[in-house]
């Protein structure tokens, strides 16, 4: 590359940053190279991707990122990982890394690799992928220079996904960088070169060695690119999706019986996420909608002269949520259960839409989702997935009418996170109760009456009917 082609990568290594990195590494006598997703995202123009950067100099890259650190300002605070030899800080809204240029090599049963001293070609070599292979050098006699062996800017123009080295090898090493590969074709909207996704193909049960919690994130970043359903459809085809969520697998397929089928509930799912993407990035509404419908397959059930039936899947699905979020190693807390909750009540918003909506309807809704309801309301429009537009017009229509009188009915009965006006502790002082099943049935007998518009959600209201409904099981307010 001659001197004017360094212009073109200049441009990327403009920040004063990169000028400070460059008079350190000529004062230390060290070589620097920007590498990695920086650079890739930088020539593709993916400005909100470049906030991580990551530095490999031909030397320790700890003590390379304390002497950075300190010229910037002596108030920033460098973390060590003495295991990987590795160090990084934060600066001007940035997170750059350092790292000495190594070589490693690995065992069969462990993706932990043995790491050693190298150059950046030995460094380049361990890379996943060649568009991830690619450097900058910035150093004094050649700043700007693009470091490229493997062609990576040539497949990023063709938008390829390929690995710098053997992919057989490269997989068997490391099975994360599988997930990788799918989580990139899925980000960039790259195809993988054919011989890289046989090699997937080839390797998956090596998947079977990497922790769920890294497994986990990746499916996140798939979940959360532009159209999720090319990873998913990714990982069906590679056999990988088999070995962390056969529950998806298994909806794979259309049954026919008596010239009557059912709809390929695996697809449908796919078709279903992506219209959630495009509404939202809550990562846990995502994970809603790719478990909506799991609990299909064990509900599917065929009634002679009705057809398929999946009857209670979505309260069963509710019920095989935690299971899943333990195996894959998600959070077993608030963020599980609002999934549960939306597997639980996605159809019920379905099941306003074809009748008479009732308000008691709309407050039982309203108070079983809470808070999540608009979160709700987005993954039912989106499980509109007929190719009949007559009927898609149809339940959008229906949809808004359900919202509408979800609106009406909030203003007028605040529903939402709803609380009994006379509380359990009332109770007890107002008819010298201990704890118990009286109270309990009291305080429910207050909370369905309100949701079935027999008392407006008021305290006198509420009261009065306590003492009527008090009075039936024999008990009176004390004085």
């Amino acid at each position: 590359m001659n001197k004017s082609s360094y212009l073109h990568m200049n441009k990327y290594i403009s920040d004063s940053l990169f000028d400070i990195v460059s008079d350190i590494a000529y004062e230390s006598g060290v070589r620097a190279y920007v590498i990695g997703g920086y650079v890739r995202d930088s020539i593709l123009g993916r400005k909100n991707s470049k906030k991580d950067i990551d530095v490999v100099v031909t030397g320790s890259g700890i003590t390379f990122a304390k002497k950075v650190a300190a010229a910037i300002s002596p108030k920033i605070r460098v973390s060590i990982f003495k295991n990987f030899g590795t160090a990084m800080f934060a600066v001007q809204g940035k997170e750059i890394e350092f790292v000495g240029a190594r070589k490693e090599s690995y065992e069969r049963g462990s993706r932990k690799p043995f790491v050693e001293n190298g150059s950046l070609e030995d460094d380049q070599n361990r890379r996943d992928f060649t568009i991830n292979a690619m450097a900058i050098s910035l150093n004094r006699d050649d700043y700007g220079k693009l470091i490229d062996p493997f062609k990576g800017i040539k497949d990023l123009k063709e938008k390829i996904i390929r690995t710098p080295c053997d992919p057989l090898q490269t997989f068997s090493d490391d099975p994360l960088r599988m997930m990788r590969a799918i989580r990139f074709s899925s980000q960039l909207g790259f195809r993988i070169h054919r011989e890289t996704y046989n090699s997937i193909k080839h390797n998956r049960d090596r998947i079977s060695i990497v922790s769920f919690e890294r497994i986990s994130d990746e499916v996140n970043k798939i979940l959360l690119s532009h159209s999720p359903s090319r990873g998913f459809i990714m990982l069906a085809e590679t056999g990988l999706l088999d070995k962390i969520l056969p529950e998806l697998t298994n909806m794979k397929g259309i049954e026919i019986k008596d010239n009557k089928g059912h709809k390929d509930n695996f697809y449908h799912t796919l078709q279903v996420l992506d219209n959630v993407r495009q509404k939202s990035d809550n990562i846990w509404l995502l994970w809603s909608a790719l478990l909506h419908d799991i609990a299909k397959p064990v509900t599917k059930k065929y009634i002679e002269g009705s057809g398929w039936t999946f009857h209670g899947h979505e309260y069963v699905g509710s019920k095989m949520v935690p299971s899943i979020f333990r195996r894959l190693k998600l959070p077993l807390n608030e963020k599980m259960r609002y999934v549960q909750k939306l597997v639980s009540l996605h159809l019920r918003p379905v099941t306003l839409s074809k009748e008479t909506v009732t308000d008691s309807a709309v407050r039982r809704l309203l108070f079983e989702a809470g808070n999540d309801i608009d979160d709700l309301m987005i993954l039912c429009e989106a499980d509109i997935t007929s190719k009949n537009e007559q009927k898609v017009r149809q339940y959008i229509q229906n949809f808004r009418l359900v919202r509408k009188k979800l609106e009406e009915i909030e203003e007028k009965d605040r529903i939402r996170n709803f609380q009994p006006p006379v509380d359990g502790n009332e109770i007890i002082r107002l008819f010298g109760l201990k704890p118990g099943k009286e109270v309990g049935f009291l305080k429910d007998s207050i909370k369905e009456a309100i949701l079935d518009g027999i008392i407006p959600n008021e305290y006198e209201a509420a009261r009065d009917y306590l003492i009527k409904k008090a009075a039936e099981i024999g008990l009176k307010p004390i004085k």
